[in-house]
């Protein structure tokens, strides 16, 4: 182990030099992780399986446990650790995560390589580098952390690393244990999920075609059409089931909004933040590729990366427009049956994939998003015929951004109510208000929000 650890891959580069420089990024340009991540081990096609999992786990493990890793370096560093520059706090972090959190990497192959790279990226900070983890190396287990008794908010931020204004809220939401629980599962590595696609094969099926592959995989809980895969035997994306469409990977909870939407075959249905397409081609799925389906969406790019994605799959039945579609535009057209607002959010029900944004959200954020929220919804109700449905997803859990945006929109429009999640959907996942909503300690998907509304006729 000790072997794997200290050396270098093939390229001489050591992985804690990449790691250090994918952090950087993520505080510097607001980058995340997971495309960061894919695109650098995408190019470095000489770095072995065990590298690419060490980056990894190394880059999430920082982001992860931030604020614990800041609690420690801050009682053994005499200055002040917030002015120093962002990749000297990156250095410092990834080599304190390997001293708190892993076994495998000797405590001097964490100091000395945290040393080598500051030597390249910050040299005149490299001394200040030696002698902090050197310090923590003596003292490590002597520092004292927030006690949760006289300070709960503090401790349960420190212990668990999420921002404080969030610990607050959830223990005025919830309760302190409650959000312990939260905060534990969201630094947990989430399982690999993925969806099935009906247009080309079946669930039972899929499982035996990956384990022609080395790959098992198992099926969850509350989606018919979702996998969990529990070995990777190989990359998820370059196995032949993937290539030939068999599959597309989506957590569990996305999963689900096509099903609260409840699309049928030969319905005209509208996407309007359709994105890349993850809950579009889930639709068309649930239709049998027979109906017509409008993917509008702000992003160029996004749409391009959609049209991609149903070639592969297999889908036909999808047209893509570009629109700002917080305003009504006749262009896109209307009587639809069923209309599906997938709403930009904070994002706070993903801090397990996503755990960046727990450092980037701030309360007047949330705000400013249920403003962007309302004017969606509202520009989505013209769309929809009479007699149609509106369903309004997000993946978050905050009252201003679910409950809030549901209640307001009906007080304003009357032609609409609240309607009941089609029978088929889990009831454990419904509450009695008849939203939809999961939670990643209770669920083990991300935390999800749906409100389903009809037009009168």
């Amino acid at each position: 182990m000790e072997q794997k650890d200290n050396r270098k891959q093939k390229t001489g580069r050591p992985a804690r030099d990449a790691v250090v420089e994918i952090l950087n990024r993520i505080d510097l340009k607001g980058a995340f992780a997971e495309p960061l991540l894919d695109s650098y081990l995408t190019r470095q096609k000489d770095v072995d399986q065990r590298d690419r999992g060490l980056i990894t786990e190394l880059v999430y493990g920082v982001l992860r446990n931030r604020n614990s890793l800041d609690w420690v370096i801050a009682k053994t560093y005499a200055g002040d650790f917030v002015s120093l520059e962002t990749a000297v706090r990156n250095i410092l972090r990834t080599a304190v995560y390997q001293l708190m959190y892993t076994e495998r990497i000797p405590a001097f192959a964490a100091v000395n390589e945290a040393v080598q790279t500051a030597k390249k990226m910050c040299p005149a900070a490299a001394g200040l580098v030696n002698a902090v983890l050197r310090k923590t190396l003596l003292t490590i287990n002597k520092i004292a952390w927030p006690d949760i008794e006289t300070d709960p908010v503090a401790a349960v931020s420190t212990l668990y690393s999420h921002p404080p204004w969030l610990v607050e809220r959830w223990i005025k939401q919830y309760s302190l244990k409650e959000t312990i629980a939260i905060c534990r599962e969201n630094n947990t590595v989430p399982p690999l999920t993925i969806r099935i696609n009906t247009l080309k094969t079946s669930r039972d099926t899929a499982i035996l075609t990956l384990q022609s592959e080395g790959i098992s995989a198992e099926p969850t809980s509350f989606s018919p059409e979702g996998l969990i895969i529990l070995n990777n035997a190989k990359e998820i994306r370059k196995t032949i089931a993937f290539r030939e469409g068999l599959f597309r990977v989506q957590d569990e909870a996305s999963q689900l909004a096509a099903h609260f939407l409840d699309p049928r075959p030969g319905e005209r249905v509208l996407d309007l933040c359709a994105g890349t397409g993850g809950k579009t081609l889930h639709v068309a799925a649930l239709m049998h590729d027979r109906g017509e389906i409008t993917a509008a969406d702000v992003s160029q790019k996004k749409l391009q990366i959609l049209k991609s994605e149903a070639k592969r799959l297999g889908v036909t039945t999808v047209k893509t427009i570009q629109e700002n579609n917080t305003k009504r535009n006749d262009t896109i057209g209307k009587n639809f049956d069923k209309v599906l607002v997938d709403a930009p959010c904070s994002g706070l029900g993903t801090l397990r994939r996503n755990p960046e944004i727990r450092w980037r959200v701030r309360l007047d954020e949330i705000k400013t998003l249920k403003h962007t929220q309302k004017r969606l919804l509202q520009s989505a109700a013209g769309y929809v015929k009479p007699g149609g449905s509106l369903a309004y997803c997000v993946c978050t859990t905050t009252p201003e951004e679910t409950d809030e945006v549901a209640d307001e929109f009906l007080q304003n429009n009357k032609a609409f109510v609240l309607k009941s999640p089609p029978v088929h959907l889990p009831p454990a996942l419904v509450t009695k208000e008849g939203f939809l909503r999961t939670y990643p300690h209770l669920h083990r998907m991300d935390g999800f929000f749906g409100a389903l509304f009809v037009k009168k006729t």
